[in-house]
């Protein structure tokens, strides 16, 4: 099939990238000429395991195709996919769905031909409705508007996308599932359970998601925070709820609080949503509030285990919020490093991913090249991203002052083990081996 993909940030690159190679011919577009350039030059705008190799073989054979020009690419495209942003509006939980109705009136002046449009941006409920009717106003009766949800995690994305739990389609007209079906169909031969709904169904189970599973997060770091108080291990917690079929494993590591482009802005979302709706949808309200107030508790944490914060040398291991990807959006390093460089501090960190932008202005915050750069003189060591680089480090070797800290907001060493090398570790929800 001939597909085109309207914005070639995250999930309309990967998206586009992993449907070329199922065998379709794909349009990606952006009106970022830049951006166009870089990836007809066989460079990823973008970080994300694998995904370099897939965009070179499959626009070497010609069925990737990057461009700028939009009409063209509609034009050659049955199946058009809007996958702009739908961020927050400042100072608000209402989404900026600016984007999408602006690449849906693109999509209308474009064609005079039968298109189906299809929304796999995240969306509130309605915004399928609110797009029929500004095509209808401009006189476009013959675009179908379908949703088509994507459930991608950044750092795993091409492996979700080829083995996907389920394919969600929402539509007001059940002809329409059989097209969608089609294309699917390779990864419904693999498994994926092809699932579809009304259109409004759609948009929801794609914020339901995301709130249930912010939910679990928050639910295990609140758990943790007693069990800090308690002298109990959650771990032992979270394998014996995780141990229940009803309840399951996944999601239920105590740690930071969550990050990423997905939950911040999917939970506000859902409010704003409930507010339209006159719905009031508490637990989602406290699972936003209680993750803003865990970024206080770890830099409150830091302060506690040195004391004093003036003049102390802290390092960052990872800034990013996740493993596996560049994306520094709502990560808890951009709360935390400038709060503590703010007190007097001097941070310095490494990423795999390099330098970050978020940082360059911060006085006292400086970026190193390696581990052993950033951790050689420091009086805390932060463990803030699980990159598998940070896993099996020997920290009495890479640190050369005799009195050091770690603070693990992951859980990757074994506090005992710690304890026996006289190291001063501190962790989450897990008794101190100090």
């Amino acid at each position: 099939m001939n597909l085109c993909m309207i914005g070639t940030g995250y999930v309309g690159l990967v998206s586009g990238t992993c449907f070329a190679d199922l065998g379709n011919r794909v349009f990606c577009v952006d009106k970022d000429k830049n951006k166009i350039n870089k990836l007809n030059s066989g460079i990823s705008t973008i970080y994300e395991p694998g995904l370099d190799e897939l965009i070179k073989k499959n626009y070497s054979v010609g069925r990737l195709v990057f461009t700028d020009n939009l009409k063209k690419a509609i034009a050659k495209s049955e199946l058009i996919f809007i996958c702009v942003g739908t961020p927050n509006k400042k100072k608000s939980n209402d989404v900026d769905l600016s984007y999408v109705f602006k690449a849906a009136k693109e999509v209308a002046k474009s064609t005079k031909n039968k298109k189906i449009l299809i929304t796999k941006s995240t969306v509130p409920v309605g915004t399928g409705d609110t797009i029929e009717k500004l095509l209808k106003k401009l006189k476009k009766k013959n675009i179908e508007v379908i949703s088509n949800p994507e459930f991608l995690r950044e750092g795993e994305a091409i492996r979700d996308f080829r083995f996907p739990d389920r394919i969600v389609i929402g539509s007001n007209r059940k002809k329409y599932f059989n097209i969608l079906k089609k294309l699917y169909q390779p990864l419904i031969n693999k498994g994926a359970n092809f699932f579809t709904t009304s259109r409004r169904g759609a948009e929801l189970i794609k914020y339901a998601s995301n709130a249930f599973l912010a939910t679990k997060i928050t639910f295990i770091n609140e758990l943790a925070n007693l069990c800090e108080k308690a002298n109990i291990n959650i771990e032992d917690i979270s394998l014996g709820m995780g141990s229940d079929s009803r309840i399951g494993s996944r999601f239920l590591r105590a740690g930071p609080a969550y990050g990423g482009s997905c939950f911040p802005k999917d939970t506000k979302g859902l409010i704003s949503t409930g507010d339209k709706f006159k719905t009031n949808l508490s637990i989602v309200k406290s699972v936003i509030k209680s993750n803003e107030n865990r970024k206080r508790i770890h830099t409150e944490k830091i302060k506690k285990i040195l004391g004093s914060l003036k003049g102390k040398k802290i390092a960052f291991l990872g800034v990013t919020f996740k493993p596996n990807t560049d994306d520094m959006r709502d990560s808890v390093s951009l709360k935390m490093i400038p709060s503590l460089c703010k007190s007097g501090s001097k941070i310095y960190y490494y990423d795999p991913t390099g330098p970050k932008v978020n940082f360059k202005n911060i006085k006292n915050c400086q970026y190193k090249k390696n581990i052993k750069e950033t951790c050689k003189d420091v009086d805390l060591i932060v463990l803030h991203t699980e990159w598998d680089e940070f896993k099996s480090l020997e920290f009495k070797k890479i640190v050369k002052k005799r009195s050091f800290s770690i603070f693990d907001l992951r859980n990757l060493y074994d506090h005992k083990q710690m304890k026996n090398k006289k190291i001063k570790y501190f962790s989450v929800g897990r008794p101190s081996s100090s």
